[in-house]
């Protein structure tokens, strides 16, 4: 579901990683680990398609991004693609109910849309805060309110960005069980984490910590053969 070929990032002079491999398939759990620095939003960006290689490729499931126009990357992350970030990324003066509305893709009837709303706040321990306005809820609530984003859109490509973060342990443990869900209902689900606890839920790690001081150069990194072999 994802395969990166060769993917190259730079910062300005800055070589932030350089011919990365990695591949995520349909079922898996993959945690992407390495230091504060080491390029895991950054990687994480470029394969969902919000920021661009320098070099490489990035494939979702089956399709070579590279050529994509900006409409093209538009429907892959519409169609393909669903995200836990770091901030949330949620519509901060609307309505939770609104949030989890803006990830459907088609007409959907309102009876309909309620019940999936309820069922995946629920899920997350949310249930009858539809109407809340999200400024109003906490850090953790409002990462909560992402992942029923996630539950209502259904995504065959989850990418995660430090996701239990800002929650507490057993809201940390939702998280990761949802994450699960997904994966072994044949999604693909990449995380970046520094947290041991979500990396050793994962299937196995592909890590950044070898990355050298930033360079002008190509600097090699593990590209996963290591890690492959590490189940938790």
């Amino acid at each position: 579901m994802i395969e990166v070929r060769g993917a190259t990032k730079r910062r300005g002079k800055r070589t932030i990683w350089a011919d990365v491999d990695l591949t995520v398939a349909r079922g898996e759990l993959l945690a992407l680990t390495g230091a504060s620095g080491s390029g895991k939003s950054t990687l994480l960006d470029c394969i969902g398609l919000i920021d661009a290689l320098d070099g490489g490729t990035v494939v979702l499931d089956g399709r070579d991004t590279g050529p994509m126009h900006a409409r093209g990357r538009r429907l892959a992350r519409r169609d393909l693609l669903g995200y836990l970030f770091q901030n949330y990324a949620l519509v901060e003066d609307a309505t939770v109910e609104a949030n989890l509305d803006v990830v459907r893709a088609g007409a959907t009837r309102r009876r309909t849309r309620r019940e999936e709303n309820e069922e995946a706040l629920d899920r997350v321990g949310l249930v009858g805060r539809s109407k809340d306005v999200v400024h109003e809820l906490s850090g953790g609530e409002q990462q909560r309110v992402a992942l029923a984003r996630l539950l209502v859109k259904r995504p065959r490509i989850v990418l995660a960005d430090e996701p239990t973060g800002a929650l507490d342990s057993v809201n940390a443990d939702m998280v990761m069980t949802v994450l699960r869900e997904f994966a072994d209902a044949g999604a693909a689900v990449l995380v970046a984490t520094h947290t041991d606890s979500v990396r050793e839920a994962c299937d196995r790690e592909f890590s950044l910590d070898d990355l050298a001081a930033p360079t002008t150069a190509p600097v090699p990194i593990r590209t996963g053969a290591e890690a492959a072999g590490r189940s938790a």
